[in-house]
């Protein structure tokens, strides 16, 4: 910790340097991936704004839960199956994943493609799950 202050002192210009691109770089993931939405937020805008869930997952992760009326295309399918979702443009889109970290590229991609209300979950179907939210099984 000696050696941390003495470098940061004979070293500030360094330092301050390293700080300001830490912090620009979680200012840009944090704006590239878009909203996130806590479990409960999402809860509310599915039953009061009509959102729409798409679920990106894998489809064995799919099948072992997953939320109620949710649309499943997995994420390495999405850019082919970007037209399935067309009819949903108006209404706000809530993507989950796993963990809620891959839905970010999802999300970049829905906006991309003219979707205006594109959100994700955050903590995805773990958190979901973690809160004892209802999860359909096949």
């Amino acid at each position: 910790m000696a050696q941390l202050i003495e470098f940061v002192g004979n070293h500030w210009a360094l330092a301050t340097l390293w700080v300001g691109l830490v912090i620009a770089l979680v200012l840009h993931r944090s704006k590239a991936s878009g909203e996130a939405l806590s479990c409960q937020q999402a809860v509310m805008m599915i039953n009061r704004s009509s959102a729409v869930v798409l679920d990106i997952r894998e489809k064995k992760d799919f099948d072992s839960g997953h939320i109620t009326d949710s649309i499943h295309i997995p994420m390495n399918k999405l850019s082919a199956r970007l037209s399935e979702l067309n009819k949903y443009k108006a209404n706000p889109v809530i993507v989950a994943c796993r963990l809620g970290q891959t839905s970010a590229d999802a999300v970049k991609m829905l906006r991309s493609a003219g979707f205006s209300q594109v959100l994700r979950l955050s903590g995805g179907i773990t958190e979901w799950r973690s809160e004892s939210l209802p999860l359909v099984q096949k």
